[in-house]
């Protein structure tokens, strides 16, 4: 009698302590919902932007299959225009300083306006390093300068490799145009693009004179800001 009852009380007890367990949902399964539970769990990704949390991070230039680029497109409003007798012959340049390194095909440049009758020779786009070696040049882009005011890229004569560092788009004209006729896409900033900068770190300047191709180096400690004071304004371009 008295083995049956223990039998007895035991049985309740494990059925008792098993209504318990499956009641709480106790599990050899981590709880995801309890702080401080061991092993591992899924976090938020960070958020971008300075932790801003919004996400946005403003335009690039591979959101338009383009590497790099002066500034975003959609900023250059502004057109800028320039006599013949005011920069023929002047070599203009822009800085660009690249993060990752590229290979360098075509140089973009925004035409916003063209001269029918405009006599054109000895028109160039190239690139200089921050030593002031010319590491890239087109032929003549004269006959583009004539047709399609559009945004277009023009090829360099041989693309090159450029790693991350400074380099200075220049642009040399040539020839007899009307002054409102042809025209380039650019910065509003005027003499403002430089605040801070002193040569040869100008972002936006000019240098030399009575040039009808592009040298093989030049002096970027002797970068002129007399150009910007007349109005020519700082040219968009882009990389591709």
């Amino acid at each position: 009698m008295r083995t049956r009852t223990i039998t007895t009380a035991t049985t309740g007890l494990v059925t008792a302590l098993a209504a318990v367990f499956a009641l709480s949902g106790c599990s050899t399964a981590p709880d995801k919902n309890r702080s401080g539970t061991a092993g591992p769990t899924a976090s938020a990704p960070a958020p971008q932007g300075g932790g801003s949390g919004s996400g946005f991070e403003g335009p690039r230039p591979q959101d338009q299959n383009l590497l790099a680029w002066t500034g975003d497109p959609n900023d250059a409003g502004h057109v800028t225009a320039q006599s013949s007798a005011g920069v023929g012959g002047r070599i203009t340049l822009v800085r660009i300083v690249l993060r990752e390194q590229i290979t360098w095909s075509n140089i973009w440049l925004g035409l916003a306006g063209l001269d029918p009758n405009a006599q054109l020779a000895n028109c160039y786009l190239g690139v200089y390093d921050a030593k002031g070696t010319l590491v890239g040049s087109t032929a003549d882009i004269s006959p583009q300068l004539m047709t399609d005011a559009i945004a277009k890229p023009l090829p360099l004569a041989k693309p090159f490799t450029a790693a991350p560092g400074t380099y200075f788009i220049a642009l040399l004209l040539n020839g007899n145009w009307a002054t409102n006729a042809l025209t380039l896409k650019s910065t509003g900033a005027g003499i403002s693009v430089n605040a801070g900068l002193t040569p040869p770190n100008l972002r936006y300047s000019s240098i030399l004179t009575g040039q009808t191709s592009l040298p093989a180096t030049v002096n970027l400690g002797e970068q002129s800001q007399a150009t910007i004071n007349t109005g020519w304004a700082s040219q968009w371009y882009a990389i591709s």
